[in-house]
């Protein structure tokens, strides 16, 4: 290296470099090995744990001072945000006293650095506070601190009393206001701060459309949308998610439509909304134009909502394909646990420790990692605790968390009396899930009384129809499987065409069911035509070419499949 590692140029380069590229440890190792480090080199290698560990910060800033090397003012900022990221709130403390007793109490980067690791870290905005009226100088930055700080902790009144004392307000303050009071679910005061704004950017008009659909408002939502002089992605997708939110999947699959540029954020939001709906064949469908557009690469939560969709209709083939997929395209797990179920419950408990309240959306996610763990023992205590000791009110989700998670583990008896002592009338979906653990644990009799129970619910919905035909031959009850087929005949019911691809060459041709579009049609249905008449032979009793003794019934949903298939040549 001819020695120019120890310039004070090229070492913070290489120790950023190092915890980057490499890894933090040799980031280290370089900086250990340097012999004369200085506050910049000091200030980089504090810089690299920011997110990662505090007490390595700590540690790096202990030796700084043992050798009498003087901080400067970046110094505390990259400590503070070391801290800030693990709620370090005691070793924040120690540094607000070196920043005193080094004279930093008059830097207003300082200052505001220190601002806001209270406001986040503190638990309450007391020292914040305190920070704020003993500064001798505030810019921008400190009042919007106070007014971000005020909203997180709920303090509205607080929050625009002190906008409203502002001698000047930027851009980031007005956005600070109406986000707060957007997420605070107060529409109404938001929209007279937002008509108030001198300007209004993008995250001003965001703010707006996300609040409103988070109340469901879709209309004064679909009021700010199309007031928007230039809509982004961010615009569109959230229009989407607002619709299918209320079910309105029409108007969510026109505004989809729509779009010029779709990111993997908009796929995702119409494919979890058809989910979300019960419309698993259209999620499927969007799946598939999404491979086949493939401007957009699927990611973990894309493949998350397919696999739900596969699960609640019992398709065991599109669960393999989308395996399959996971693997080829070198998936590492899903974005919710990753497996880390004991980790997402010790998680949960260092809230309690902590003393933040979790809400109703928390205990969601807390139940759906018991119930791919197989944590039956803590689901039941999470949920017990959610109601008698947080007071929440269990919405339909946590109800449906905790059928399959009681499904899942072969407690069907105990499934059923949850159910029955439910506070809420169940739906379709509590039973779908009850439906696909009778499959899985093969208990033919309940299965036959809960086909009655979402049959009385939703006797025209072909997801549910096709559902309880799939399972019911899974376990060989045909004249069952049978009957769900005849009904979506008789009914006139469809569902979404069958979709496939193949890539011949740089060609990547798409396949509906009963699809005359191909421009080789002629040629595919004339080979179909000809399977057809092999399957014939080989599955009627006359044939000559008969394997084994078939069932009436399975003999005529095979034939009658494959004429739907075939359709018009």
């Amino acid at each position: 290296m001819h020695g120019l590692h120890e310039s004070d140029f090229v070492l913070p380069k290489l120790i950023t470099l190092a915890s980057e590229l490499v890894s933090l440890d040799y980031a280290v190792r370089i900086f250990r090995n340097s012999q004369y480090p200085n506050v910049i080199s000091y200030n980089t290698m504090i810089k690299c744990f920011v997110g990662r560990t505090h007490q390595g910060a700590l540690r790096v800033y202990d030796q700084m001072k043992a050798l009498a090397i003087l901080p400067n003012s970046f110094t505390f900022t990259f400590l503070l945000r070391c801290f800030e990221s693990f709620e370090a709130l005691g070793d924040g403390r120690v540094i607000h006293g070196d920043i005193v007793k080094l004279g930093f109490g008059s830097s207003v980067f300082v200052q505001n650095t220190l601002l806001d690791f209270y406001a986040k870290c503190g638990g309450n905005l007391d020292s914040a506070c305190r920070v704020f009226e003993e500064m001798p100088e505030r810019d921008v930055v400190s009042w919007n601190s106070m007014i971000s700080g005020y909203m997180a902790h709920g303090e509205v009144e607080f929050a625009i009393g002190l906008f409203d004392l502002m001698p000047e307000m930027s851009m980031v303050s007005w956005n600070s206001v109406v986000s707060g009071l957007s997420k605070a679910g107060n529409m109404e005061l938001a929209r007279s701060v937002f008509e108030r704004m001198p300007e209004r950017n993008e995250v001003s008009w965001n703010s707006m459309i996300s609040g409103y659909v988070r109340l469901g408002d879709i209309k004064s939502a679909q009021y700010i949308f199309d007031q928007m002089p230039k809509r982004t992605v961010v615009s569109w997708t959230a229009m989407i998610s607002g619709c299918t939110m209320i079910g309105d999947l029409e108007s969510a699959r026109n505004v989809f439509d729509q779009m010029q540029f779709k990111n993997v954020f908009s796929w995702n939001a119409m494919i979890a909304g058809y989910v979300h709906n019960h419309e698993f064949d259209r999620a499927f469908y969007v799946f598939h134009q999404m491979l086949i557009d493939g401007k957009c690469r699927p990611d973990q939560t894309t493949l998350l909502s397919v696999l739900s969709a596969c699960s609640h209709m019992g398709s065991l083939e599109h669960g393999k394909w989308i395996d399959s997929y996971t693997k080829r395209n070198n998936f590492d797990g899903s974005p919710s646990f990753n497996g880390q179920c004991k980790e997402a419950l010790a998680l949960f408990g260092r809230m309690h420790v902590e003393g933040i309240k979790p809400d109703d959306v928390i205990f969601i996610a807390v139940l759906s990692a018991c119930t791919h763990g197989g944590l039956v023992e803590e689901g039941e205590r999470v949920f017990d605790q959610m109601v008698h000791k947080f007071g929440i009110v269990p919405r339909i989700e946590h109800y449906g968390c905790m059928v399959d998670l009681l499904g899942r583990a072969g407690k069907l008896e105990e499934a059923v009396r949850f159910i029955k002592g439910m506070h809420l009338e169940p739906n379709a979906v509590i039973w779908a899930t009850l439906l696909v653990s009778c499959k899985i644990h093969g208990n033919g009799d309940m299965l036959e009384s809960v086909t009655r129970k979402i049959m009385e619910l939703e006797p025209s919905n072909p997801n549910y129809l096709t559902l309880i035909s799939n399972l019911s031959a899974s376990i060989g009850q045909w004249r069952d499987a049978l009957i769900s087929r005849v009904a979506m005949r008789q009914q006139g019911m469809e569902k979404v065409p069958g979709c496939s691809s193949i890539q011949v060459g740089d060609k990547v041709n798409e396949f509906l069911a009963r699809d005359t579009s191909h421009e080789e049609r002629k040629e595919i249905y004339w080979a179909l035509s000809c399977l057809n008449g092999h399957l014939k032979a080989w599955w009627l009793p006359s044939g000559p070419s008969l394997k084994m003794d078939i069932k009436p019934e399975l003999e005529f949903i095979v034939l009658n499949e494959i004429h739907q298939s075939i359709g018009p040549s």
